[in-house]
């Protein structure tokens, strides 16, 4: 089967779109690129088809290559069949062609391998045929001395081993025993003796046992950690009877002496050989799969992060809290560069206090502030309760989370952006460009280190990177890039460009000044047709001449909207202009070979919100005052809140105490919930309920059952007024039951 008819056949999708995509990719076209102005080629496939056709592709070309190896191994030992050929040619599996390779797999010397070289191959060939003739009999031909088989027993006990290795090695029976362990396997965890005490932060898993069907990722990756950290002992479980079974019904055909040679041969093979080997394939899988789901969660919440409501081109004062070591205080302007620096000391000196007060209100004042950006960090709530107390007209005050903002301060990044500075100053200009716009101060940052993840150090880091790669491209092209303004760090994220072309756009900027329009573009150095078509619709000119460069219009239909604007008597601006107008239009009449509906609808959507940006409107909001310490909690406070991280046992919510509290998945809703991500998103404003505090460990329990709604992302409390979540985490989730279809 052709790559394109299996990969068609897994997703559920026509052929012809799925072998489009293909040669679309191949041809160097990009996931956002196909998605947004391809439409008519693939048949208007998502991001999500999109990525899960690529990365099946992918895969089935490196299986390719695999199979030309074991090809080639197996042809030169002159065991090839056509039978055997005609397999592994057709296996979509990597794991069933390792199956398949595995008896013809250059290997240590083993036990069999040491009886093949007595001989004694053919004994075992005949014992296997379980025919009447007595076993020892036939084994007494194979007595040789000078191959050291000096007895009988030498030569059945060399035969056994062979057959031994044979049971290991059937490709049907470890596919049959892989189901077994996987359906009815059982995951059992141990504390390692003498390490009770050391080890007390897994005491949950001292004494545990669970089907393997049903150990979900955290659980898994927190035992495994434990087993890494040398505190559990992990051993997986399943029937020996039951697997017995399974062996002898491929290799028992009688009921004689040979026979019983061979069920013991059997039974020596799976405990000595093939139940080790599917405990270790089984660990894999299973880690496999916790990787899977924890790397889904972080890109889920790392995508609701990166698509936060901005605020929008303002002058921002960011303050990075302190008691002790005083305040940063820095003001940006509109476009995010820095115009002042201060230390302030708004905390035990009435002296310093008054001085702080002063140099606030004073600069509120010079620079004409917008809002203030606090960071949440130590003494976050108290500096908010010192700039509120200010009477500031006008301004707002908010939170901002800076995870991260160290990670970005101490950076090269940081170091070339702010050179004359040191890292508490990067540190507030980060919180400050945070509120500003959190998708192209974040994107500064390795992912990694937002704090929104499970595990995230623990799972496969090269699958990771790939997971969160796609997430921050798909929404830096969703939402768009200013050319004019953004970093370099923004810029290699859109589709075509890289840190390369990035780097050389920033460089052309600086020496050339601003870019007036999209063309301009091509004298870029090393900035090529393909990589302008790649990148053109999704980089904007505010304040370009052509306003069709402020649109995601791809300059390829430029000329066509320019057709329609003077089919209706009007200019191009006319039309980008008002409304109105594009309801006058028969898309029908344009249709033609390269241009089909889903693009003349798409064009119709940006010329009536041109450069729309697809993020929600910033909501102000402000946390219980009076409440700043786990101290001030309370069991029954109800209490706002904003959810800063989602696990698949859970949310964690902020609600200003410096310290996260725990919405168990049991207490999200009054309904079942089996996926916390079905009730809340990272961002989202909640009213909880506390219900347990525990200050000596720094714990806090929440509850949100009897504060959410049936449908459980409704309320918005805290915020300056309510509007309906848009659903943005569906990328991740998507593309994971995709994958799921084809492993």
């Amino acid at each position: 089967m052709q790559h394109e008819q299996l990969i068609a056949k897994e997703l559920t999708l026509p052929v012809k779109q799925v072998s489009s995509t293909i040669e679309l990719l191949d041809s160097g076209s990009t996931v956002p690129f196909i998605a947004r102005y391809r439409k008519e080629v693939t048949g208007g496939l998502t991001e999500v088809e999109i990525t899960a056709i690529r990365d099946r592709s992918t895969q089935l070309r490196e299986l390719d290559k695999r199979k030309e190896t074991v090809l080639k191994t197996i042809k030169e030992q002159g065991k090839l069949t056509p039978a055997l050929e005609k397999q592994i040619q057709e296996c979509v599996s990597l794991t069933v062609l390792e199956d398949l390779y595995l008896p013809y797999r250059p290997k240590r010397r083993t036990r069999a391998t040491i009886a093949k070289e007595k001989g004694l191959e053919p004994l075992a060939s005949l014992i296997l045929e379980q025919g009447q003739k007595d076993p020892r009999q036939l084994a007494e031909e194979y007595v040789n001395a000078e191959k050291e088989v000096g007895t009988v027993d030498d030569a059945l006990d060399g035969a056994r081993d062979v057959i031994a290795e044979w049971v290991s090695e059937h490709a049907e029976l470890r596919s049959e025993l892989r189901k077994l362990f996987l359906n009815h396997g059982v995951l059992a965890s141990k504390v390692v003796a003498g390490k009770e005490e050391e080890g007390i932060k897994y005491r949950d898993y001292f004494e545990w046992s669970e089907p393997i069907k049903d150990v979900p990722s955290h659980r898994l990756l927190a035992m495994r950690r434990g087993e890494k950290e040398g505190m559990l002992y992990l051993d997986i479980q399943v029937e020996e009877e039951a697997a017995l079974d399974i062996i002898e019904s491929h290799f028992l055909k009688a009921k004689n002496n040979c026979a019983e040679q061979v069920k013991i041969a059997a039974t020596d093979g799976y405990k000595r050989l093939l139940k080790p080997s599917m405990e270790t394939e089984l660990r894999v899988h299973m880690r496999q799969n916790a990787d899977e789901q924890a790397i889904d969660v972080f890109a889920k919440n790392a995508r609701e992060l990166l698509l936060a409501p901005p605020l929008g081109q303002k002058r921002i004062l960011g303050i990075d809290p302190g008691l002790r070591t005083g305040c940063k205080v820095v003001v940006i302007d509109n476009q995010g560069n820095l115009l002042d620096n201060t230390t302030i000391f708004p905390f035990f000196e009435q002296g310093k206090i008054e001085s702080a007060k002063s140099t606030i209100s004073k600069w509120v004042e010079k620079y004409k502030v917008d809002a203030i950006a606090i960071g949440n960090g130590t003494a976050g709530r108290e500096t908010e309760q010192f700039v509120k107390s200010l009477g500031l007209k006008d301004v707002q005050v908010v939170m901002v989370n800076e995870s991260g903002a160290s990670i970005y301060s101490a950076s090269d990044v940081a170091r070339e952006e702010f050179p004359n500075h040191d890292v508490t100053v990067r540190g507030a200009i980060s919180i400050a460009r945070r509120l500003m716009d959190p998708l192209a101060e974040l994107v500064k940052i390795d992912p990694k280190s937002i704090g929104v993840g499970q595990y995230q150090h623990d799972v496969d880091q090269k699958k990771l990177q790939q997971s969160l790669d796609d997430t921050v491209v798909s929404c830096v092209n969703a939402v768009g890039v200013e050319l004019n303004t953004a970093s370099k760090q923004l810029l290699s994220y859109v589709s075509g460009l890289g840190p390369s072309l990035a780097q050389n756009i920033v460089k052309f900027r600086e020496e050339n000044g601003p870019f007036k329009s999209r063309k301009e573009l091509k004298k870029v150095p090393r900035l090529g047709e393909k990589a302008f078509e790649q990148a053109a619709g999704f980089l904007r000119i505010i304040d370009a001449k052509n306003v069709l460069d402020r649109s995601a219009v791809h300059p390829e239909r430029y000329s066509l909207v320019e057709k329609i604007a003077k089919d209706l008597g009007e200019g191009v601006e006319s039309l980008l202009a008002d409304a109105k107008l594009s309801e006058r239009v028969n898309i029908h009449k344009y249709v033609d070979e390269e241009v089909g509906l889903p693009t003349l609808k798409d064009i119709l959507e940006e010329l009536e919100k041109p450069g729309r940006d697809p993020r929600e409107e910033f909501e102000a909001f402000s946390f219980t005052d009076g409440v700043n310490t786990i101290a001030d909690l309370k069991t029954g406070m109800k209490l706002p809140g904003i959810v800063t991280n989602v696990t698949n046992f859970g949310a964690f919510v902020d609600i200003g105490v410096h310290q996260d509290g725990l919405v168990h998945i049991s207490q999200l809703s009054n309904q079942f919930v089996s996926d916390p991500n079905e009730v809340v998103k990272v961002q989202q404003k909640v009213l909880v309920e506390v219900v347990e505090v525990d200050e000596k460990r720094n714990r806090i329990g929440l509850s949100m059952k009897t504060t959410t709604e049936p449908q459980g992302r409704k309320k918005n409390p805290g915020a300056s007024r309510s509007k309906k979540k848009k659903s943005s985490g569906d990328f991740a989730s998507k593309l994971s039951a995709l994958k799921a279809k084809f492993g």
